[in-house]
């Protein structure tokens, strides 16, 4: 399937990284485990990891936006009240929340340099794919979703209906798993996120009138991670930019949405940075949320499973666009 700027279409004007992927900051890696089993299993797991190190150990800076609340968000005080994260970002289906906090702890707590380790605030972030996946089944599992954090790779990232996009509905077309990034003033930004949300899509500020789907509800994740040395404060001011780039893809932001946005720097200590260098990021981090979230629509597919709210079997056709003239 071709991403955005296949198609011939630019979003913004700041030049992505080489890969145009989150990965295209250094020592970042994303994994997948996609479970697509029988007639009623569409879901997953993604994993992000800021580096390959030992990150309850060596944190990094990080900070949590939430325009909307509706969601479960797990470890999102202590991530506001310290501006640490201490694990890798899991994001998951909405009843796999606790299961992720497993993973994320077993994942944690067999590393023998955190054998005296009493506390850890694992991070998972989720949004419910109940329109395809039967989401009351218990999948994935701990062991499922450790699989992804095992998986996770420097590189080009698989986008769309895998991972935790596997099973996700955005604007009532298959959403997925979507990634992009921007080159800032000798800096590096990139996004990733988890699309399952409702509006009437826009691309680029135009409408697209065509689409016999519409969803309002619906929620997404969005992880940005850039190479400034940022501290908290500036990190969630950051987050709170990319929900600039949901509302331009024609999000309804409704009452029944999650909309949260997690930041995290890989550099170790933060610095002061310039004004200008700022406001630079912030507006490169709208730009790559936006076309984050459109690459995640283009990259999916078609998909029949199972809608466990209705009980009934559920289908969701994929955006297709043309190519730019």
């Amino acid at each position: 399937m071709p991403r955005l700027r296949d198609l011939g279409r630019r979003i913004g004007h700041f030049p992505p990284g080489p890969l145009n992927a989150i990965t295209d900051l250094a020592g970042v890696a994303v994994g997948h485990v996609t479970l697509i089993e029988g007639d009623r299993t569409r879901t997953g797991a993604t994993a992000i990891l800021p580096h390959p190190g030992n990150l309850f150990r060596d944190k990094r800076p990080a900070a949590l936006a939430v325009l909307n609340g509706f969601g479960k968000f797990a470890g999102a005080t202590q991530l506001q009240e310290l501006g640490q994260l201490e694990t890798p970002i899991l994001l998951t289906n909405t009843l796999a929340v606790g299961r992720g906090i497993e993973a994320l702890l077993r994942h944690t707590l067999q590393d023998p340099e955190n054998a005296r380790a009493t506390s850890v605030n694992a991070v998972v972030g989720e949004t419910n794919d109940g329109r395809l996946n039967d989401i009351r089944a218990a999948r994935p599992s701990v062991d499922e979703m450790r699989l992804a954090i095992a998986a996770a790779r420097p590189g080009p990232v698989a986008e769309g209906a895998v991972g935790a996009g596997t099973g996700t509905v955005a604007f009532g077309l298959k959403g997925g798993i979507g990634t992009a990034s921007r080159l800032v003033g000798g800096q590096r930004l990139g996004v990733l996120v988890q699309a399952n949300y409702g509006g009437h899509l826009r691309i680029d500020g135009v409408a697209v009138d065509n689409l016999a789907a519409h969803d309002a509800d619906g929620s997404i994740v969005i992880v940005l991670a850039c190479d400034a040395a940022l501290d908290a404060l500036t990190l969630r001011r950051l987050a709170t930019r990319a929900f600039g780039g949901l509302a331009r893809t024609g999000a309804a932001l409704s009452h029944g949405s999650g909309d949260y946005a997690l930041a995290f720097s890989t550099c170790a200590q933060p610095a002061p940075q310039p004004e200008a260098l700022l406001s630079l990021l912030f507006e490169a981090a709208i730009e790559a949320t936006e076309e984050a979230i459109l690459n995640a629509l283009l990259m999916a597919e078609d998909m029949s499973g199972y809608d466990a709210a209705e009980d009934r079997p559920s289908q969701v056709r994929a955006l297709r666009l043309d190519p730019a003239g």
